[in-house]
């Protein structure tokens, strides 16, 4: 496994797929980090030299890509400061219901979780 800023990414794969495995990079920030290093995205990760993943990593540093645990982290806190100045969509979040408009009367199972059904009483 090739580490790029301390993330393990895998070698049996091309560069250009391998490089989405990063949490905060999908497929065109990892074909432009690829453009910007000079580095053909058909090359397995395995046969990338050191000089090449020092490259790829001062790209994604020069790019200010935010990965990782930095990101992770700031998504968190754009989240808690929704959730504090009680905005719609912070309550939303708090209450776990879709935060987009989407309809709730049906649907939304991935966000409200397992059905609750109510019984009616005589």
């Amino acid at each position: 496994m090739a580490r790029i800023l301390g993330i393990e990414i895998p070698n049996e794969k091309r560069i250009e797929a391998s490089l989405p495995y990063m949490f905060g990079i999908g497929r065109p920030t990892a074909a432009k980090i690829l453009e910007h290093a000079g580095i053909d995205p058909n090359i397995r990760t395995g046969q990338l030299s050191e000089d090449q993943l020092v490259r790829i990593s001062q790209v994604i540093q020069a790019e200010n890509i935010i990965v990782e645990g930095d990101l992770r982290r700031e998504r968190q806190s754009q989240l808690k400061r929704l959730t504090s100045i009680n905005c719609y969509r912070g309550i939303r979040h708090k209450r776990g219901l879709p935060v987009r408009g989407q309809r709730t009367r049906t649907n939304a199972r991935t966000r409200k979780g397992k059905k609750k059904t109510v019984g009616v009483k005589k």
